[in-house]
């Protein structure tokens, strides 16, 4: 056990009960993120909590200044912040000074879970349906009722949950973590230290119909999907197969809930997007872009790198230019919101009628001879 970390009569925030000294949480974090502690190292920590909600025992953090004023009215036993909010900090009690409390806080989160969730053991359930064909690197962990098809890859230190099917000749990175029921499907590719959450669906076929006769007839999706390192896909959200090509997902995109990726996207690396956020097929969305929840990026678009698209917005067209995008009609009273939107419809028709207005004005001031 690492120094500093003991086992407690106590819960932590679910898990096991663990209690952490924080000298043990800067001392784990120093090769990351350099600290000052100021307080007592001994300080023992059984919760990582809110400002306002902590307690003498509770770690906490203030990264945005506007909350500054909550500080000294916080119980926590220890308060990460920022050099400006140094001083204030001290008067209050003991604190962890760094450069990004934000970022500081969520390797503290890393190490709590490390700590009170640690990584199940490596078996294999006696349930599990292993194809002889597939492959087991070694360390892995597999779940009650899972089915491994032929062919299939596991990377070393994997961990797959109760009920996942990984497919044919499909591959799942070294380190990575698949929940409860994922689905991997035939020829698609996870990389290394990814996490996707239950129900996540990868490899299902991408939406291809072509019309006839009054019917729809099937187009096979005959691609894949290739998701790189460091990849997180939150819990249903489906990733579709291409059609001809792979779908792709490259090194560290973020994926929240129940986001729909159509078949043949390309989502470039870092790129983040948020619950039910949806992109069509064929779309092309760049590095370090983020995606705001319900927000649709329509087909074949292009957005550029360091795109930012607000929450429930329309993409209906390809943004070239990095910056920050809304498409939305503000909220408002129901009846109030219909007027504006008739008059809405109208704007055309009262555009054409101002410049046949302003075109007769400057001919009536116009002078003789201009009018002859």
């Amino acid at each position: 056990m690492i120094a500093g970390v003991r086992q407690s009569n106590k819960r932590g925030n679910g898990g096991r009960s663990v209690t952490l000294r924080l000298a043990a949480i800067v001392q784990s974090l120093a090769g990351k993120a350099p600290a000052e502690l100021v307080g007592d190292p001994e300080l023992e920590i059984e919760h990582l909590s809110t400002l306002e909600a902590s307690g003498p025992h509770d770690l906490t953090f203030l990264s945005n200044p506007k909350y500054l004023s909550q500080l000294a009215q916080s119980a926590a036993g220890c308060v990460v912040v920022a050099p400006s909010a140094r001083e204030a900090a001290v008067n209050r009690g003991a604190c962890i000074v760094v450069d990004d409390p934000y970022y500081y806080f969520a390797l503290v989160t890393q190490f709590w879970k490390r700590q009170h969730f640690p990584d199940s053991e490596a078996h294999i359930h006696p349930s599990a349906l292993i194809d002889p064909g597939a492959t087991l690197g070694s360390g892995v962990a597999i779940g009650a009722f899972v089915c491994i098809a032929e062919g299939a890859v596991i990377g070393e230190g994997a961990r797959i949950a109760a009920h996942c099917v990984i497919g044919r000749n499909a591959v799942i990175g070294a380190a990575s973590r698949l929940s409860a029921r994922v689905t991997v499907a035939d020829g698609c590719s996870i990389g290394e230290r990814c996490i996707l959450h239950p129900g996540a669906v990868v490899g299902a076929d991408g939406f291809g119909f072509a019309p006839n006769g009054g019917r729809w007839v099937k187009i096979e999706q005959l691609g894949a999907v290739r998701i790189g390192d460091d990849v997180e896909i939150g819990a249903n959200t489906c990733i579709d197969r291409g059609a001809l090509q792979d779908t792709v997902l490259e090194d560290g995109v973020k994926l929240d809930n129940l986001v729909q990726i159509g078949h043949n996207v390309r989502v470039g690396k870092h790129t983040a997007m948020a619950g039910c956020a949806g992109v069509a097929g064929s779309a092309t969305i760049g590095a370090h872009c983020t995606v705001g929840g319900g927000a649709i990026v329509l087909g074949h678009l292009h957005l550029a790198d360091g795109v930012h698209v607000s929450a429930a917005s329309i993409v209906t067209r390809s943004i070239l230019k990095p910056g920050h995008y809304t498409g939305l009609f503000p909220i408002d009273d129901n009846a109030a919101w219909e007027k504006n939107a008739a008059t809405l419809k109208q704007l055309y028709a009262l555009r054409e009628r101002l410049k046949h207005t302003e075109k007769s004005l400057l001919q009536l001031q116009a002078s003789p001879e201009e009018k002859s």
